[in-house]
């Protein structure tokens, strides 16, 4: 093989597909903002070090995900923490006890921002979907058990 043909192919850099976006409305908590924003940020400084370096894999893979953060930033719908807190809306915190007696607690977050292991879901998701609009009492079908609000700050 001549060292052009491999040079050819050393030169090539894969086109990164889009990262996926949502359809659903971009629903964020200040923090969430304030996350997305940073990453926007952070990926910017990365991008002009990846230009600087002449770097196209790392161009590449970044300039995707700055595409992605920024139609996120755009499309971002603050909503700010609810007052009423007799029933679940986007941004509780809620107590629910499952039918086999576990105790979890969550708060109700943008798609951006859920980590379930550290106590965020998704506003889309199929649990706080069950629980939206419900009182500390009511029940709710989640994963085919039941499970009863008790708490909701």
């Amino acid at each position: 093989m001549s060292r052009a043909f491999v040079k050819d192919l050393e030169d090539t850099v894969e086109e990164l597909p889009d990262r996926p976006i949502s359809p659903h409305p971009n629903l964020v908590t200040a923090e969430g903002l304030a996350r997305i924003e940073t990453e926007v940020a952070r990926l910017q400084q990365e991008h002009a070090a990846a230009h600087a370096a002449n770097d196209r894999a790392a161009l590449a893979r970044v300039a995707r995900d700055l595409r992605y953060w920024t139609a996120r930033r755009a499309s971002a719908q603050i909503v700010p923490a609810p007052n009423d807190r007799s029933e679940v809306h986007f941004g509780a915190t809620v107590t629910i006890v499952r039918d086999d007696g576990r105790r979890q607690t969550f708060r109700i977050v943008g798609e951006d921002e859920a980590d379930p292991a550290h106590g965020t879901v998704s506003h889309v998701s199929p649990l706080a979907r069950a629980l939206f609009g419900k009182q500390v009492g009511d029940t709710a079908t989640v994963a085919k058990s039941q499970a009863e609000i008790v708490e909701i700050a």
